[in-house]
């Protein structure tokens, strides 16, 4: 089978997902959305699994995230990289939330969706240790916390959670959510919290 059957399977998983089917998207439900045979997804999918996580992948590639992140790992200095991270990711919620929200829904009783979720958080936890590794490395990271734990609360700083909380239920913009979150992590993790 083509590319081209992957791809479409990719965009009705991804489409479906967003549209709020949360635990009903099956693979039955992308075969009909894609208009093949379950077992043609199975083809390119062995497992339900499988294609959650590609479809987590295939979101960061179609949104060019490597892109969004090469001014964060291309970073002269900790508090720059820590800025830049903070940016890309916190622009790049919005546009993953439905998926994210989704999944997050699917967690508590489909392994298979957590395992997808899961996967994409370690990706973001990895970006904030980095950061916090830049910041050590410049003697930037305040000696009252150890790497990890910074690593720990510039995480659940940028939890999709939160941004859920900050934008929607208290009616932050965007541009204030990433702002707010640039401030409070240099307050909390730079060894002279300069705004």
């Amino acid at each position: 089978m083509s590319s081209d059957t992957r791809s479409r399977i990719l965009e009705a998983a991804w489409k479906l997902l967003e549209d709020g089917a949360g635990g009903e998207v099956r693979m039955s439900d992308i075969a009909k959305k894609t208009g093949i045979s379950r077992q043609a997804v199975y083809l390119h999918f062995p497992s339900r699994a499988d294609l959650l996580i590609a479809v987590t992948r295939y979101i960061d590639e179609a949104n060019e995230i490597a892109a969004r992140l090469a001014a964060s790992r291309s970073a002269a200095t900790g508090v720059e990289r820590l800025d830049a991270y903070i940016e890309a990711w916190g622009n790049y919620i919005p546009e993953i939330y439905g998926v994210g929200k989704a999944l997050m829904a699917m967690q508590e009783t489909d392994s298979e969706a957590r395992m997808a979720w899961e996967g994409r958080m370690l990706a973001v936890r990895e970006g904030c240790e980095a950061a916090v590794a830049a910041l050590a490395r410049d003697g930037a990271l305040s000696p009252d916390i150890e790497e990890e734990k910074a690593t720990d609360l510039l995480w659940t700083l940028l939890s999709v959670r939160n941004w859920e909380q900050l934008t929607l239920e208290c009616g932050w913009s965007q541009e204030d959510y990433v702002e707010e979150m640039k401030r409070a992590a240099r307050k909390t993790l730079l060894a002279s919290a300069k705004s």
